[in-house]
């Protein structure tokens, strides 16, 4: 019986851009399974961004470096293979989705992307549908990008990218421009990769929301891998990560504080239903 491959895995990778004198990144090694969701939190210049460059080639091909350690993406060496190759297996949506945005209308936005990987017109017409559906923007395909509010631009370009099809999507900070309502847009877009059966990442700050959507947390601190586990292993060490100058989502910490201030010891939930529960069982 022959053992899925994950989808990416990760082994000793260092990272070092040029004319620096100390590494980026630093003996990172992780895998994340098809259809996980992982999320990549950590401080300010944790070397959060350069990883996720790393894992479709961006690094070192277009921006140079020096760089070690080995990274298989559905059983493809990056380090063999260009970047277009790779974009039909990773997508990647950056923190301003402006940016990413050139083109007049929406259906033509998101065209512009199958039509460097040479999808057929037939084939683009049913693609456009289907993901605009999916980020729930059907029925926008002859407006302007320029026309849509901030979560809905993003929402283009993720639905851009996910019209190439790739089996990876990899999520740059994307709710950092976005009021709550956008940032919600957002991620419910996140639920519906995991429904289509993609592997995703993302990068942010919004730790609740990162608790409630992911399967995987990885913590980056200084370019080294500090936790790696599920929401609940991570979020759960708060100490560790007040030490890092980094928060657990909000119910996780109100219990924390709570078990200080009343020598307690209650589980520490990362959801709100789950503190209900903890709750339920402490006033029994």
């Amino acid at each position: 019986m022959s053992v899925e491959k994950p989808a990416i895995a990760v082994k000793g990778l260092a990272f070092q851009y040029p004319d620096t004198e100390e590494k980026v990144l630093k003996n990172i090694n992780f895998t994340l399974n098809n259809g996980e969701i992982l999320g990549i939190i950590g401080p300010t210049g944790a070397g959060k961004s350069t990883l996720a460059m790393c894992l479709n080639g961006l690094i070192p091909q277009i921006i140079p470096g020096e760089i070690e350690g080995e990274i298989i993406v559905k059983g493809i060496d990056v380090s063999q293979s260009t970047v277009s190759d790779m974009s039909e297996h990773v997508g990647f949506v950056f923190q301003e989705p402006e940016n990413q945005l050139s083109q007049m209308t929406i259906e033509e936005e998101i065209a512009f992307g199958m039509g460097n990987l040479g999808v057929p017109r037939e084939e683009m017409e049913d693609r456009i549908i289907d993901a605009l559906r999916q980020v729930g923007l059907s029925g926008f395909e002859k407006r302007s990008p320029l026309a849509l509010s901030g979560g809905q631009q993003q929402r283009l370009a993720i639905a851009a990218v996910m019209a190439m099809r790739p089996t990876i999507m990899i999520m740059d900070e994307p709710t950092s421009m976005l009021d709550p309502k956008g940032k919600n847009e957002v991620y419910g877009v996140l639920r519906n990769l995991k429904e289509y059966g993609m592997t995703g990442i993302i990068i942010d700050h919004e730790v609740e929301r990162i608790a409630t959507y992911c399967d995987k947390i990885l913590v980056l601190n200084e370019g080294e891998i500090q936790l790696f586990g599920t929401p609940e292993e991570v979020f759960t060490n708060i100490e560790f990560l007040h030490r890092l100058k980094l928060n657990g989502p909000q119910v996780t910490e109100f219990i924390y504080k709570y078990n200080q201030l009343f020598d307690r010891q209650l589980k520490l939930p990362t959801s709100l239903e789950e503190a209900v529960t903890v709750f339920e069982k402490e006033s029994i």
